[in-house]
């Protein structure tokens, strides 16, 4: 574990700014001795949250005062142009100077795509950076789905690219030196799909790095038989927001029909330890932080909506990464003789 870590926070992005990310960093600062939290965004906002948390003489909590803030509703252009001094922008900056080892962001997502490209800049070779983030299946191990919607639309070489970059991170992430890798289709079959993801499934058959399984459906998702699932940005944000919403209803369904009947009610203590230990294998805020992989530095998104306990699992995924150097190791393999990246 290192034993200096130092991560930069967006705190006026996403839904809630500074009431989820406030009490998201004094909880992380406190749960890892070895991390120190620079706090991006309005001072006087910051240190009213933090007063209110008796936390405003921390001394791994560092304000870094801005005075603009990237909204929901900001261009990405515009944002990249005129939001120099904003909450994202600085936090970036701090991971391009090197006095932070990773940026986290709750805000605009095409606005912290085209910024961080802009800032940070890729690794060599390495065409568009993608969203990744892990879903769980039906095995104990995780699926690693990228690109989750930083490229809406993407070409063969692009998707061929994610399975290079998704492949290093589940083969860090999981511990295996040959992750299974599959490309999202409406079919198994050969014959499915449009050329663009024939053309894709063609080069990364031909890739020694890649292990490359085939088609996978929506369906299999979850089922465990890839390691890394790779699509288009488009299809990849609404594959996970649907996974989402999947595991809310399953969750508010089983408790509204345990709560139905006073049967049910009593079978519901019987199984509350079940109920509590499912609730947390699908319950999305453990899952929350995405990483912008291909860039040149750290960059980690969560959710726009994400709760103090998301937003903390994002400054977890962050420090992860770091420890990683996913950065590094993507170069590594990039930098080395290949028809497409040479």
């Amino acid at each position: 574990m290192l034993t200096n870590l130092t991560i930069a926070l967006d705190m006026m992005g996403g839904d809630y700014g500074p009431r989820s990310s406030i009490p998201a960093a004094v909880n992380a600062v406190n749960a890892n001795a070895h991390l120190t939290l620079i706090l991006c965004g309005n001072q006087q906002v910051i240190t009213q949250e933090l007063e209110a948390l008796g936390s405003l003489s921390h001394p791994r909590l560092v304000i870094r005062h801005c005075s603009e803030v990237v909204t929901n509703a900001c261009e990405p252009a515009v944002a990249v142009r005129n939001k120099k001094d904003s909450s994202m922008r600085v936090a970036l900056d701090l991971v391009k100077s090197g006095e932070a080892q990773a940026c986290v962001s709750a805000g605009n997502t095409g606005a912290l795509f085209f910024m961080a490209h802009y800032v940070l800049k890729m690794l060599p070779g390495v065409k568009r950076p993608a969203l990744i983030s892990a879903v769980p299946t039906e095995t104990k191990h995780p699926v690693y789905l990228l690109d989750l919607g930083a490229n809406v639309h993407c070409d063969a070489e692009t998707l061929y690219q994610f399975g290079i970059m998704g492949s290093v991170v589940a083969g860090q992430a999981l511990g295996c030196d040959n992750p299974k890798v599959s490309l999202l289709n409406i079919g198994s079959e050969d014959i499915k799909g449009h050329e663009g993801i024939k053309q894709a499934s063609q080069l990364m058959q031909q890739c020694d790095y890649i292990n490359y399984i085939g088609y996978s459906e929506g369906s299999d998702i979850f089922s465990g038989k890839a390691d890394v699932i790779v699509c288009e940005g488009f299809v990849g944000n609404v594959a996970l927001k649907t996974c989402e919403g999947i595991a809310k209803l399953i969750m508010h369904k089983l408790i509204k029909a345990l709560n139905k009947h006073f049967l049910y009610k009593c079978l519901a203590f019987l199984l509350r330890p079940v109920i509590k230990k499912l609730y947390k294998r699908v319950n999305p805020d453990q899952y929350n932080g995405a990483s912008l992989v291909g860039l040149r530095g750290i960059v980690v998104k969560s959710h726009g909506n994400a709760s103090a306990k998301a937003f903390h699992a994002a400054i977890d995924e962050a420090a992860r990464e770091v420890e990683r150097q996913l950065p590094e190791k993507i170069a590594a393999i990039f930098e080395q003789t290949h028809p497409l990246t040479k």
